[in-house]
């Protein structure tokens, strides 16, 4: 056992005591928003701690899907959240700026090359058990040749971990750390699918977005890695042993009127369909945490179950669970955060790929980041300001 927590990284994933899950939404440019958040939990923690919060040192797991995936190999590299917003603000207008030349329907709107170059910039040729990765990551992708969500992290207890001696497939300790995160962020129609070697010279598995999963919010996908005893890290339950810190890009419902439907391609209403099932799968998992957690500031779910705050399972609470977003609807950012924006901006903001949207979409989370993030939620205990 001692020789097993030799690392920062194994000390976080195996050894005793508390544990905290950070959980990174999928969204594209949105994750900015993302990153508000976490600039304003590291200094809360800095002020409360007396000193320096790099966020990969407290954490003991994180994970994210597609833009999250991103966000959450920077900080399980050890950078801070300057040098993540940094990062970020160069990464979006560089990626998602579209060729004159690209076909739409007949390829990817935008150029993978491009995202390629900024995750390598960042995480070089390193694999997915490099000692460089200070603690747990998770990352979180589709592959499509088998039809299976691949939820791969850096644990070495894990199914899969190790080449077997037949090389019947590649260990996932061998996967590069920039191909894993490229395949989260292969979103369909906006960039090319990645392969990724199963079998040495034999074969590849082709993979797109995380998204496309039910764990575009990987919260759930986290906690049952990190819980179930095929994982082999049977981490401890209860609200005052385990925290998770789920972090959004924005709720919003993809609605379409008759008429609309009727004046867009059949393509256009399958987009539609699939954005929309996506968010639903948001909700679904955001209504399960709250109802298997302690939330001290729960999100509405909808009208009919509010916020699950009066529903316990019959054993308690399995966990702490703190959900930081935002509504990106008109209302809501001008009641709460004091935003009036037109239609046109909210719609905007909305979209994966506007990285013109970028100040506006950070701006939204840094003044619901103000509201949200509370050193109490963080640390129990901690007089309440």
């Amino acid at each position: 056992m001692t020789a097993e927590l030799g690392t920062p990284r194994d000390r976080h994933l195996f050894g005793p005591g508390r544990k905290r899950l950070l959980a990174l939404d999928g969204g594209g440019v949105r994750g900015v928003i993302s990153i508000a958040f976490l600039e304003r939990m590291e200094a809360v923690l800095a002020e409360r701690t007396g000193g320096p919060a790099r966020l990969g040192d407290w954490f003991d797991l994180v994970g994210g899907t597609s833009t999250g995936a991103v966000i959450a190999g920077a900080i399980a590299l050890g950078l801070t959240v300057a040098d993540l917003k940094h990062f970020y603000l160069r990464l979006a207008p560089n990626v998602f700026r579209r060729p004159f030349w690209r076909v739409m329907g007949l390829q990817a709107k935008f150029d993978a090359r491009a995202l390629r170059r900024e995750i390598e910039q960042v995480v070089g040729a390193r694999t997915l058990d490099s000692d460089d990765l200070v603690t747990g990551l998770c990352i979180i992708t589709k592959r499509m040749d088998t039809g299976s969500p691949w939820i791969i992290a850096n644990n070495s207890r894990a199914p899969y971990w190790e080449t077997p001696a037949d090389r019947a497939f590649t260990g996932n300790r061998h996967y590069r750390l920039a191909n894993l995160v490229r395949a989260s962020t292969a979103a369909p129609a906006y960039f090319d699918p990645e392969l990724l070697p199963i079998v040495d010279g034999a074969l590849h598995g082709l993979f797109i977005d995380g998204g496309v999963t039910p764990h575009q919010n990987p919260a759930l996908a986290l906690f049952l890695m990190t819980t179930l005893k095929a994982y082999g890290l049977c981490w401890p339950t209860g609200p005052d042993r385990l925290l998770i810190v789920s972090i959004g890009t924005g709720l919003f419902r993809t609605q379409l009127s008759a008429v609309e439907a009727r004046r867009i391609r059949a393509i256009g209403l399958a987009i539609r369909a699939l954005s929309a099932l996506i968010g639903d799968g948001v909700g679904l998992v955001l209504a399960l945490m709250q109802w298997l957690g302690e939330c001290p500031a729960p999100w509405p779910v909808n009208s009919e179950v509010g916020d699950l705050s009066g529903d316990t399972l019959p054993g308690g609470k399995l966990f702490r669970f703190l959900r930081y977003d935002v509504r990106l609807d008109a209302p809501w950012l001008a009641d709460v955060l004091d935003l009036k924006l037109s239609a046109r901006d909210v719609a905007r903001v909305r979209r994966l790929d506007d990285h013109g949207s970028l100040p506006l979409a950070y701006e939204i989370g840094r003044r619901a980041a103000e509201l949200q993030v509370k050193a109490e939620h963080l640390l129990p205990g901690t007089p309440v300001a």
